[in-house]
């Protein structure tokens, strides 16, 4: 699964999500306190369904599709990033 590897690399991630090409800077990876597979992440690029294309959001892995690992890195956790995510059930990666 890349997305664990590109939180430690510190490296953005591309996929489509809810039919919008998405670009992303990764911060937690694990579950979500449904069950569900999850990542928070700080959206950088692409569209979205609720219009905004920029910010905090929180993405179902099963929804996320044509995922990939760029090669541009980024340089750490945005503002306003909580460490130890209360979203999360269990967390398997994190910056």
């Amino acid at each position: 699964m890349p997305i664990a590897a590109a939180i430690q690399a510190r490296r953005l991630l591309h996929f489509t999500y809810d039919g919008f090409r998405r670009t992303v800077e990764p911060h937690t990876y694990g579950t979500d306190r449904k069950g569900h597979k999850a990542l928070r992440a700080y959206q950088v690029g692409g569209g979205s369904e609720s219009g905004e294309f920029v910010g905090w959001k929180l993405f179902h892995v099963h929804e996320m599709h044509g995922i990939s690992a760029a090669p541009q890195a980024f340089h750490g956790p945005r503002p306003n990033y909580k460490r130890g995510d209360q979203a999360f059930a269990r967390i398997e990666a994190q910056l």
